[in-house]
């Protein structure tokens, strides 16, 4: 009897305290709504991956002339990712000095189009955050 009690306990108690199955969006009416990159069904993408978008950099990247031999460290970018897949609102978030920011945001600038972030089947705008290494 106690067992029986206690299982019909357990099935109210699960029933009234269970979240409800319902479907919701989590998509913005806003147009203009900025995602992260956590929040996203599919993220943003440089055509061909992350490797592809590290050779665009190393090929298309000046060094800054007066940039001493001895510098090293990583340039932190952010961007948005429109749904267009062009990039936008380029900062600087960690620089190590000499132009390598300045000259980041100049290769970030001419890059092509991404692959733009989904979130339910439509593209959205994604703010995305990239380490860019300098040796």
């Amino acid at each position: 009897m106690k067992k029986l009690l206690f299982l019909i306990l357990l099935f109210v108690g699960q029933n009234t305290f269970s979240q409800a199955n319902k479907t919701v969006s989590v998509l913005s009416d806003d147009e203009n709504h900025l995602y992260n990159t956590a929040g996203i069904d599919i993220k943003p993408e440089f055509p061909g991956g992350l490797n592809e978008f590290y050779k665009y950099i190393s090929q298309n990247y000046i060094i800054p002339k007066e940039k001493p031999i001895n510098v090293k460290g990583k340039v932190v970018a952010t961007f948005v990712v429109e749904k267009d897949g062009s990039l936008n609102d380029i900062k600087i978030i960690k620089d190590v000095g000499f132009n390598t920011g300045t000259e980041a945001i100049r290769v970030l600038k001419s890059s092509p189009k991404w692959i733009s972030g989904k979130l339910e089947g439509q593209d959205v705008r994604v703010l995305y955050v990239i380490p860019i290494t300098i040796n």
